[in-house]
C-alpha cells in the first residue's frame, strides 16, 4: 500500500511538473511582436491571420515547428512560409510567393501562369504588379498545366520582358503580342510599341525615363526602331 502511494505521488508530481513547464512555455513564448517580409499579394495583417491560427497560434515555439520546411496549402499565390523565432516573444514570418510571369482572362477568371506558361493560380480578382498578357492563342486552360499555345517560345519572350520591366522598375498593365511576336505595352490609355526583341533592353531603359511624360495621355509611343544609333521616338495622340 505504501509503495503504491509513493508511485501515485510520483505520477502526480510528474504531471504537476509537466503542467508547470507547459504553462511557463506558453507564457514565456507568447508572441507580442511580429515582423513579416516577402509578401506582395497580402498585407502584413492578412499574413498574420493566416499563420497565427488555432489554440497555440500565439506561441512562437509552436509556430516555428508548424511551418518548418513545410509548404502551404489553400493560400493562393503563396508557395511556403517560414516562421523564425527572434526572441521568445518575437517572430519573423518570411513569405515565399509563387513566381508569376503574367495572367490571362478566361471564363470570367484571371488565370496566372509562371515563366514556363504553367497555370499556377486562378482568381476572381486582379493582382497588382502582374501584367495581363493578350495575343496568346489557346483553346482551353487546365490548372497546373502549360497553356496550349501555338508558339510555346512566346513564354521566353514574356519572361524576358517581365524581367526587364522589374529590373528598371516599370509596371505595365498589359503586354500584347501580335502574330509577328511584336510587343505593345499598355500603361492606362497610353501604349508603347516595342516591336521585336532587338535592342529590347535599351528600349525598356529608355522607356523608364519617358513614362512620366505619358501620364494622362491617350496614344501610342513608337519605339519599334529605337537603338543606340537611332534614339528618336515619337508619340502619336489618338484621334478623338
Amino acid at each position: 500500500m505504501k509503495k503504491r502511494t509513493v508511485i501515485l505521488i510520483s505520477i502526480c508530481a510528474g504531471f504537476l511538473t509537466v503542467g508547470i513547464l507547459a504553462a511557463v512555455l506558453l507564457r514565456y513564448y507568447r508572441v507580442t511582436t511580429v515582423y513579416v517580409e516577402g509578401n506582395i499579394h497580402y498585407d502584413n495583417e492578412e499574413i498574420m491571420e493566416m499563420v497565427m491560427t488555432g489554440r497555440l497560434g500565439n506561441n512562437s515555439l509552436y509556430l516555428a515547428m508548424k511551418y518548418k520546411n513545410k509548404g502551404v496549402d489553400n493560400i493562393p499565390f503563396v508557395q511556403t512560409m517560414d516562421v523564425d523565432i527572434l526572441s521568445p516573444d518575437t517572430i519573423k514570418i518570411t513569405v515565399y510567393e509563387k513566381a508569376m510571369a503574367g495572367y490571362i482572362e478566361y471564363l470570367g477568371k484571371y488565370m496566372y501562369f509562371d515563366k514556363d506558361g504553367i497555370i499556377v493560380e486562378s482568381s476572381e480578382q486582379k493582382t497588382t504588379g502582374i501584367p495581363q498578357v493578350t495575343g496568346l492563342n489557346f483553346g482551353y486552360v487546365i490548372m497546373h498545366e502549360k497553356l496550349p499555345v501555338d508558339n510555346p517560345e512566346i513564354f521566353e519572350d514574356i519572361l524576358d520582358i517581365t524581367q526587364l520591366l522589374n529590373k528598371y522598375g516599370v509596371q505595365a498593365d498589359k503586354i500584347r503580342f501580335d502574330k509577328a511576336m511584336h510587343k505593345t505595352l499598355y500603361f492606362g490609355e497610353a501604349r508603347v510599341s516595342l516591336g521585336s526583341n532587338e535592342n529590347i533592353g535599351e528600349k525598356i531603359m529608355k522607356l523608364k525615363g519617358i513614362l512620366p511624360e505619358l501620364s494622362g495621355k491617350k496614344g501610342m509611343l513608337r519605339m519599334d526602331n529605337y537603338s543606340e544609333e537611332m534614339r528618336n521616338v515619337t508619340f502619336e495622340l489618338d484621334s478623338e
